[in-house]
């Protein structure tokens, strides 16, 4: 078995209200960006670094988690956005660029749990690798 690791995280864990619901919002919108869900069962889901399981009885919605997704390009912004609507999100600022630097083009949606869920492309670029693979010993 084998898995992708970025650089920044481990990994980032949400706990939502409805699994079922949040299953639904994150398989649609990764699959615009070509992440899949790799391991599953009753008590979360996980695609690479983003892990996600049912939260506490009566915690509070929306705990203001922000999380950005890389798209490899502007297209893939449009993309995400429409599945993510498609999906039960609800929209937080449509497909554009923004001020933060020349060629950051995003849009941004609220997932069923109220969190900001962002996708980016910061235009035209290279990379040393697609992912990290690794494998255990």
């Amino acid at each position: 078995m084998e898995f992708h690791r970025g650089r920044l995280f481990d990994h980032v864990h949400l706990r939502v209200k409805d699994l079922d619901a949040s299953k639904r919002f994150y398989r649609a919108v990764l699959a615009v960006v070509g992440v899949p869900v790799f391991a599953e069962n009753e008590h979360y889901f996980t695609a690479d670094e983003l892990f996600i399981s049912p939260a506490d009885p009566g915690a509070p919605e929306g705990r203001g988690v922000h999380l950005a997704f890389q798209a490899h390009d502007r297209e893939t912004v449009h993309r995400f956005h429409e599945a993510a609507l498609a999906a039960g999100g609800r929209d937080n600022g449509g497909p554009g660029e923004r001020s933060y630097h020349p060629g950051y083009y995003a849009a941004f949606v609220l997932d069923p749990d109220g969190n900001n869920i962002e996708v980016v492309n910061h235009g035209p670029a290279r990379r040393s690798a697609t992912s990290i693979v690794i494998t255990p010993a």
